[in-house]
């Protein structure tokens, strides 16, 4: 097959192109590299701001759009696949609609459906927008919703969603997201009392190329446990860091002979392994049931992700044994509750560290995760 994906978090598609290829299939990543994380790909679309940088973008898209023509598949990494304003976006839609085969949209992050639903129907017991009942007002999560909902962002993804052949999502709380009840009548639904889009929509676990060697020891040099935290400031409140990192500094100061925590703050990707790769456990993902892309890459690696592990997260796995995740609920209580448990614990940690290895290497291995989506595709 001849397949095409569009844009990339978290090296996502950059990971799942190496394991197409690695099948024998043709593929193509065209991305602006998830911004300063640079991620690798075919087709450079990194956008510069200011009138020069929106100049020279557009005439290297409108280069490059020919170069996207005749692929079996089409996949987007999200509604917003280019570094363009949603009512710009349509065009180019139909463009790759007509010059391709067919069109799969992938539910990895932010989107109107994402925003919408768990404000409103709230199938999730918490999500970035609500904590049961309660929707979430602090500023960031206003942004995002005020930005998705009403406005020519949630136009776009109901238009592709509604159009294109398939929708992937990449963990548990996505896929029941796109899986929730049609809303009201007047709202854009299709078929009311049925689950959104279910009969397009697919859960493939996030691809993870497993690193060549792993962590060994018992834990981390100087009897210290190592405690790693990725802080993005323009997220870092809305995905929850900020409380994870303060409990864990916390925890520091009352037990510094015991843990050491370490911060990453915007770096690239490339450096921002090498910063984790002396971790023994990572935070991540407060709001979160199932670990993403950050927190596999670190199992992977052998280092615990103190995070999201929900039992929805193994259920939809089909996992009944591994429980490699310390999982934490969206609290700081929570979380200090844990991490000190694990510090004065580090006994703990061999078998966490194996557990995660394990996990990572049985469900997302990128060869694995890869075939998964070709089946998926044939189906369409």
């Amino acid at each position: 097959m001849r397949i095409l994906l569009l844009g990339d978090y978290s090296n996502v598609h950059a990971t799942l192109a190496e394991g197409l290829k690695a099948l024998g299939h043709e593929c193509v990543v065209a991305s602006d590299g998830d911004k300063w994380k640079d991620y690798p790909r075919d087709i450079d679309l990194k956008r510069k701001f200011g009138l020069c940088g929106n100049t020279s973008f557009l005439m290297r898209l409108m280069k490059a759009l020919p170069k996207m023509r005749g692929y079996d598949v089409v996949q987007l990494i999200n509604p917003i696949f280019f570094e363009l304003k949603a009512e710009r976006l349509a065009p180019f839609y139909r463009y790759l609609r007509r010059h391709n085969g067919k069109m799969v949209m992938g539910a990895f992050g932010m989107d109107y459906y994402w925003a919408y639903v768990n404000t409103y129907q709230r199938p999730l017991r918490y999500s970035d927008f609500n904590f049961g009942d309660t929707i979430r007002t602090d500023w960031e999560a206003e942004r995002f919703r005020q930005d998705m909902i009403g406005t020519s962002k949630e136009t776009l993804n109901k238009m592709i969603a509604e159009d294109c052949d398939g929708i992937v999502a990449g963990l548990y709380e996505y896929w029941a997201t796109y899986k929730a009840p049609q809303p009201p009548k007047g709202e854009g639904c299709r078929n009311e009392g049925k689950g959104m889009f279910e009969d397009k929509l697919k859960f493939i676990p996030f691809p993870i190329k497993m690193p060549d060697k792993a962590k060994e020891g018992s834990y981390a040099k100087g009897g210290k446990v190592q405690i790693f935290a990725g802080v993005n400031k323009n997220r870092d409140a809305y995905k929850g860091t900020d409380i994870m990192l303060r409990a864990a500094q916390d925890v520091q100061a009352k037990w510094p002979e015991h843990m050491q925590v370490q911060v990453a703050e915007n770096v690239p990707f490339a450096q921002y392994q090498e910063m984790m790769n002396s971790a023994d456990a990572i935070l991540d993902q407060l709001y979160s049931y199932t670990p993403a892309m950050n927190s596999l890459l670190a199992m992977s690696k052998g280092i615990i992700n103190i995070g999201g592990g929900e039992p929805e997260n193994y259920e939809i796995l089909g996992e009944k044994e591994l429980r490699p995740i310390i999982n934490v609920l969206p609290t700081y209580d929570s979380c200090y509750e844990e991490i000190e448990k694990l510090v004065l614990h580090p006994e703990r940690i061999p078998l966490l560290r194996q557990q995660s290895i394990d996990y990572v290497k049985k469900h997302h291995d990128y060869i694995k995760v890869a075939q998964q989506y070709l089946d998926f595709y044939h189906s369409l």
